[in-house]
């Protein structure tokens, strides 16, 4: 009589063996009931924190993704100082947008599936194939979406085959977008966009980078409530972080709060922002 795995301490052998490098797919076939979208909703559910702008700019040599920190609960303030930018790996990041607590949960998923697969297939997979993994994971979540609880984020990173930075963008189906020299998205992308859109320049260094970021992310606090500014008062400032050929990085608090104030206090001389030229 074979001896059953949990009596003995010891795992499957299916579980020691996986026959994909895909760790989204091994968990689909062994405890599928762990996947974010296939998690059952109690009845009457209809408010959940929600995570709003995240913005991303590219710049010769790499790419800037930065958000700001508060999430949402209906017309209430859940949380105003939360997380929305994680590193993917090494030279990806993601940032969050829309249900807070099933988009940390799918990072979280994500980040295990880049290590899961380079563990097996001892490579990394490319920026695109990144790319796309993300983009089945928010397919996957679609159920969720349908009920409101939708998460849709704005994948960068390092591309080492092109030696650039790279923005993708996602909707609630999964549908992929590559977006061009910079991206918003979350309750106040639309403000984010318009402010960046005026500003850009394809030859920005990534100081100028990290400043338009987060003008941009003011603009966006500005005109939407549920996108929240730099908090002095509180210390609280957005999250910046840089992905170049030498990896992931994220700014410091000193260097974001210096960067924050610095807008700030133009701010209080032109509170409309800086001017682009007319022609």
């Amino acid at each position: 009589m074979e001896a059953n795995p949990r009596s003995t301490g010891r795992l499957p052998a299916a579980f020691l063996t996986p026959g994909s490098s895909s760790f989204m797919d091994f968990l689909a076939d062994h405890s599928p009931e762990l996947l974010p979208g296939n998690r059952k909703l109690p009845e009457g559910i209809v408010e959940a924190p929600h995570g709003t702008t995240i913005v991303a700019a590219t710049f010769p040599g790499g790419v800037v993704l930065a958000g700001d920190r508060r999430a949402t609960m209906g017309n209430m303030i859940a949380q105003r100082d939360m997380q929305k930018v994680f590193p993917a790996d090494e030279y990806s990041a993601v940032g969050i947008a829309g249900s807070a607590g099933l988009a940390v949960e799918m990072v979280k998923l994500f980040q295990l599936e880049l290590e899961h697969f380079e563990k097996v297939e001892g490579a990394t997979l490319s920026l695109e194939g990144k790319a796309n993994r993300l983009s089945t994971m928010i397919r996957g979540n679609l159920g969720m979406a349908m009920q409101g609880l939708a998460v849709v984020p704005l994948f960068a990173g390092w591309d080492e085959s092109r030696e650039k930075g790279r923005i993708f963008s996602y909707d609630v189906t999964g549908g992929r977008s590559e977006e061009h020299g910079f991206a918003a998205t979350g309750s106040g992308s639309i403000f984010a966009r318009g402010s960046m859109k005026k500003l850009y320049r394809a030859d920005l260094s990534e100081e100028q980078a990290t400043t338009l970021v987060v003008q941009a992310l003011y603009d966006a606090a500005d005109d939407d409530s549920a996108t929240g500014g730099p908090d002095l008062a509180r210390g609280i400032f957005p999250i910046v972080t840089v992905i170049t050929d030498e990896g992931f990085r994220r700014l410091t608090e000193e260097e974001s709060s210096e960067l924050a104030r610095s807008v700030t206090e133009r701010r209080l001389e032109q509170p409309e922002g800086p001017r682009a030229a007319l022609l």
